[in-house]
């Protein structure tokens, strides 16, 4: 760039200021060097007379057209060297640049048209807004990668539950999905899909033009979100980005939609699209769709089914028919619409459209997990422990693909369920009045630990209270093994702080009904000041006898003393150690030893276990192994640890089963082991009546522990258990006992 006015019309530092009206040559050697540009410096404006202070240092500083002036001269000079390389190739371009500039007003024109561009110029912006995009679009869809990780939505899966037999027990999950191979779903069905949402997938890029204008204008026009998205970018939409409506998504939906489109087949993408679309009910996928509305594999549904859940993929909550009355409306005239539509595209003829004029009817609600049977107690139990003993948060549980397998025993659980059943049908014959707060827990555990069968109740959809693992009613005198089996264990103190001394099963006690309850110093005296005794059952009075004898007798009296003379303490340590809570004890009182504590059925059967298993007890659980996709997940199983002593436990299951064998003495179990028990209210000198409140049964056969209790309680008024009033039967074969025997095997 050169100056024409050399010495006159340079403003550069150290020069004479132009004068207000000069003009100022530049000559513009790039385009022709014969031409000159020609800038008029307009004349600054007079400053208003008699300006203060601030006026004169804003006059003083340069204007902002002196500095953009400024800017634009340090730019050129920049760029100068760049223009006279370009000047030879430039240059045959002057003559099409001076018309393309424009020129406003337009010479020639009056009105509105001065400010119009010509025809040329609208050429120009046209095409060149068209490269620019072009090259954008280009740049993008080159930049863009299809995402290697799948989100959570199109990863979540069912929870799969198997019984020890590893056969399928149950599915649970906030997502119901179960993917299917295309070609195991008809062409009916895939076609009704298609016809409802995309009948040109099969010719189309991927992407519809016509769609994501719309789209685009609803959603940044008028706030509003508007669908017209292929099938490839639903498919898109669901496995790598999210549902939010707005540009940047829907933007990136298209690009990844047309690289899919090129690298993905048209028969994958339609069978990832057909597994992980919502259906509503909790569904995903068109397997779980079919089985949740119209319980039967999509492998079974006609094309008027099909047409149906194809009407949900544009909305469950709107389109599933048994919500709503409009919803009916809506979901009736949707799939009309979609029939007709596979007409239109001859996949179905009028006489094949004539043959459905019948709305097809789903069911009222999903059969697939709402059972209410035993499996919902076990399912439940199941997943508490394998969270815990996995380490797995809420979260990550509920995204699913887990295949947990059990411990419970099919067929254990089946008769366990099979002998309430037909107990609490009994109750209600003969005694309705009491039979409708009657609660039956019942629980089998191996000596190992492992959770076989539980009861947990009538049905879990009606009542989620699982009588099973309930600490709500006292063992009563189903407790007095660990009270022996302290004794045996620790021995007992005649003095305080004097050393133990050894206690044997033929250790005599006075088994006479109310006997005070002494300790070193005397008598044991209530808040009250009354002598604190103990009761037998029917106030029997047996004399001297020993611990072993009265243990299988069931003699209260002798065992009230045990644990006052072993010590409380140690009492509720053997307690703890054989498997019961330490939240389910008692307090530390004498009635302690006369099962104030109230273990759940699965923990007064892992108690009587320890005795089974030569006093080694092991945490009862109910998940074996845990998968994830088929690969192994790490679980924390439980270790045995030492409760008692082997010669200890073998005395207190020695003594179980002469308890057993004298209740029952036509019963062929050579190894069976266990005694009856019961929880009254009234067990001192303040209530010599009693009051039964709680019936048990727990022993032991085959390695295998139940434990079985019948109490009432009417939860929606209480925790409090109520008077059995015949409930449990009888003595000897009570209603608990009954229960014990069928679970086992013995009945």
């Amino acid at each position: 760039m050169t100056d024409a006015s050399q010495g006159e019309g340079r403003s550069g530092r150290g020069e004479q200021p132009l004068d207000a009206d000069r003009t100022l040559h530049l000559r513009v050697d790039a385009l022709r060097a014969d031409e000159t540009m020609q800038l008029r410096v307009p004349a600054p404006p007079e400053p208003p007379p008699g300006g203060g202070r601030a006026e004169r240092r804003r006059s003083a500083r340069p204007s902002t057209r002196e500095r953009a002036g400024s800017v634009t001269a340090r730019i050129l000079g920049l760029l100068a060297p760049l223009t006279r390389r370009l000047a030879p190739y430039l240059r045959p371009l002057a003559p099409y640049a001076r018309r393309l500039k424009p020129a406003y007003p337009r010479p020639g024109r009056s009105g509105w048209r001065r400010w119009m561009p010509s025809w040329r110029q609208w050429l120009g912006g046209t095409l060149a807004s068209f490269g620019l995009l072009s090259a954008f679009l280009v740049t993008a869809y080159a930049l863009t990668d299809i995402p290697s990780d799948l989100n959570s939505y199109a990863t979540q899966q069912d929870n799969v539950y198997f019984w020890s037999d590893g056969t399928p027990m149950a599915r649970t999950g906030w997502v119901q999905r179960q993917a299917m191979p295309l070609k195991d779903i008809p062409p009916d069905v895939r076609w009704a899909v298609l016809a409802a949402e995309n009948e040109t997938f099969y010719s189309d890029p991927g992407i519809s033009v016509k769609g994501i204008s719309r789209a685009l204008f609803r959603t940044v026009g008028e706030g509003d979100t508007q669908g017209g998205s292929t099938i490839t970018q639903q498919y898109v939409k669901n496995v790598y980005l999210n549902q939010n409506q707005t540009v940047s998504r829907k933007f990136t939906e298209a690009m990844i939609s047309l690289k899919l489109d090129n690298k993905m087949s048209k028969d994958k993408i339609l069978e990832g699209y057909l597994n992980t679309s919502w259906f509503g009910r909790g569904t995903y996928g068109i397997q779980r769709a079919s089985q949740a509305y119209y319980g039967k594999d999509v492998s079974k549904l006609n094309v008027s089914e099909a047409a149906m859940l194809a009407g949900l993929l544009k909305g469950a909550g709107l389109y599933d028919p048994t919500l709503s009355k409009a919803n009916h409306q809506r979901a009736e005239a949707r799939w009309s619409w979609i029939l007709d539509r596979m007409v239109k595209i001859h996949k179905l003829t009028p006489a094949q459209r004539a043959q459905y004029k019948t709305f097809p009817e789903p069911l009222k609600s999903n059969p697939l997990y709402n059972t209410g049977e035993q499996s919902d107690y076990l399912v439940e139990l199941a997943s508490q422990y394998a969270k815990k003993s996995a380490h797995l948060t809420d979260q990550q549980f509920d995204l699913g693909g887990y295949q947990i397998y059990t411990t419970f025993d099919r067929k254990r659980e089946k008769a366990l369920t099979d002998a309430v059943t037909k107990a609490r049908k009994k109750a209600k014959q003969d005694n309705p009045d009491a039979a409708k707060n009657g609660h039956y827990g019942a629980a089998s555990v191996a000596t190992d630990g492992r959770i076989l069968a539980v009861y947990g109740g009538p049905d879990h959809r009606t009542q989620g209270y699982n009588e099973s693992n309930a600490t709500t009613v006292p063992a009563g005198t189903a407790f007095l093994p660990f009270v022996y089996a302290a004794g045996l264990e620790h021995g007992v103190h005649k003095t305080r702080g004097g050393p133990a001394t050894p206690v044997t099963p033929d250790s005599v006690y006075d088994g006479d009904d109310a006997v005070p309850v002494t300790t070193p110093e005397g008598p044991y005296w209530d808040r009250s000041g009354k002598k604190v005794a103990a009761h037998n059952d029917g106030n029997k009075s047996y004399g001297e006898i020993t611990l072993r004898e009265a243990l299988a007798k069931s003699v209260n009296t002798p065992f009230m003393q045990l644990g006052m003379d072993t010590g409380l303490g140690q009492v509720r340590q053997t307690a703890q150690a054989s498997g019961l809570l330490s939240t389910s004890i008692g307090p530390q009182v004498p009635t302690l030893s006369l099962g104030s504590s109230t273990p759940s059925a699965i923990r007064m059967a892992s108690g009587y276990a320890t005795f089974a298993a030569d006093g080694t007890h092991t945490e009862p659980y109910s998940v074996r192994r845990i998968t994830r996709n088929g690969a192994p997940v790490a679980l924390a199983t439980p270790s045995p640890t030492r409760a008692v002593g082997p010669e200890v436990a073998k005395d207190v299951d020695q003594a179980l089963t002469d308890s057993f064998r004298a209740a029952h003495p036509g019963v062929t179990a050579p190894d069976a082991a266990g005694k009856a028990g019961t929880a009254d209210q009234g067990t001192t000198d303040e209530d010599d009546t009693g009051r039964n409140t709680a019936a048990w049964y727990a022993g032991t056969a085959d390695s295998v522990s139940t434990a079985v209790v019948v109490y009432r309680m009417d939860l929606a008024k209480s925790l409090e258990p109520l008077p059995l009033k015949g409930l449990a039967g009888t003595s000897p074969d009570t209603v608990p006992y009954a229960l014990w025997s069928a679970a086992m095997g013995l009945d």
